[in-house]
């Protein structure tokens, strides 16, 4: 059953509602039911948790849309804003909401597809918990709130980890015990949504080298590579969680697991003192205690912020070596996501780096690529890896999919 919104009329077409719950924020957006990658209304809830926490929201064409005070403590938590900001968005869906599509991080190994969502769903989500505590709880909470204010619509959800199910086996495989291994502990592979909208768009731009070896760059405050070949991921720098791989933003990526030994064994740390390390205080953040932001730092002299930048392309390009090797050569490098989108020194940087992969980068079409909405070539001519700029558009992803779930329901 649709929720029908507050002097909805026939012939209004009906929408999807897209939720994209992060650790401390929400992406919303609403999409035309029948088709369409870009949406009506779109908009983000930031700062959950603190007294200051606002909401957003602007139409199709980028203008600002109204929307009601948020009453004090609303947003002191994710289920709690949502159960106020559904009935806010009813009047401006445009119709009917048929069906509501939610990013859900961590899938496991039992969700590989896009999935209706009930009771069982969610209690099976909830176990995964621990494998993804910065993002899991809050998709969670999401889900829970559309259902409470909307039990009769259909929620569907999206997975980060579904698009990496193609990998082989060794590439999701570490070498502990075996008792281990089949508790679950293997290689996930994350940002499966945004690698899915990439995959899509690549025979679009990049012709017969679509289905060669290609290397995505998800460049963001969350940070991963996957190599694809065929558009499909062979291999992917986050692991059992998303802590593994390139350095972030607040994480670190890969690391000597011995140090972790060493902090609990020698500086006496307990484990919630590790989880805060880990995922708030490392990556760019830590290197140069001034901030994660690749913006601020760039525009920095500290000493100590040119070094976390400098490590942060150190880092990606011994990564893009790592899964270059995985799959065989390179063909073609596409950076997406914050970073990889408007930063365009540290393209410029990791290209010079993968000089050896033969790549190389025209200077002008790399600065003309800083913040546009349209997929650019940014290689020189001549360039062996073709490299591209391509934006993310994860909303898209989880629209398409949540189509074909409308009008069923999940108890």
């Amino acid at each position: 059953m649709a929720a029908q919104r507050e002097g909805a009329t026939d012939g209004m077409r009906p929408g999807l509602l897209v939720v994209n719950a992060g650790s401390s924020s929400i992406k919303f957006a609403m999409f035309d039911a029948g088709e369409g990658d870009r949406p009506h209304l779109s908009g983000l809830a930031e700062r959950i948790g603190s007294a200051d926490a606002r909401v957003t929201a602007r139409d199709g064409e980028g203008r600002a849309v109204g929307l009601p005070d948020l009453p004090a403590g609303t947003g002191a938590s994710h289920e709690t804003l949502i159960r106020w900001l559904l009935p806010a968005l009813a009047p401006l869906a445009g119709g009917p909401v048929v069906a509501s599509g939610h990013r859900i991080v961590h899938g496991g190994a039992g969700f590989t597809a896009p999935a209706l969502i009930g009771a069982a769903e969610i209690d099976a989500l909830e176990r995964l918990v621990p494998l993804a505590r910065t993002h899991q709880p809050h998709a969670i909470a999401a889900l829970r709130a559309v259902g409470a204010v909307w039990p009769d619509l259909p929620r569907v959800g999206c997975f980060d980890t579904a698009f990496h199910a193609t990998m082989p086996a060794v590439a999701r495989s570490f070498p502990l015990p075996r008792r281990i291994t089949d508790a679950g502990v293997r290689r996930y592979g994350f940002h499966g949504l945004s690698y899915a909208w990439i995959a899509g768009c690549l025979p679009a731009h990049l012709g017969p080298r679509a289905d060669g070896r290609v290397i995505i760059a998800h460049l963001g405050n969350g940070a991963s590579l996957c190599g694809m070949v065929g558009c499909r991921s062979r291999a992917t720098t986050m692991g059992f969680t998303p802590l593994d791989g390139l350095m972030m933003g607040e994480r670190p990526g890969a690391l000597d697991p011995g140090i972790l030994l060493f902090l609990l064994e020698e500086m006496k740390l307990d484990v919630a003192d590790l989880r805060r390390i880990l995922f708030r205080e490392s990556g760019l953040l830590g290197v140069s205690g001034l901030s994660n932001d690749m913006r601020t730092l760039l525009a920095s002299g500290d000493p100590a912020a040119r070094l976390a930048v400098d490590l942060y392309v150190y880092r990606a390009v011994r990564e893009i070596g790592g899964v270059a090797a995985e799959i065989g050569g390179c063909d073609a490098i596409v950076f997406t996501a914050g970073v990889g989108e408007n930063a365009a020194p540290i393209r410029a940087r990791i290209a010079q780096g993968c000089g050896w992969l033969g790549a190389a980068i025209d200077a002008q079409a790399n600065m003309a690529a800083v913040g546009g909405r349209e997929a650019r070539c940014i290689s020189a001519p001549g360039s062996r890896v073709a490299l591209w700029v391509v934006p993310t558009n994860e909303e898209a992803v989880i629209a398409r999919a949540t189509r074909g779930f409308a009008g069923q329901a999940r108890a």
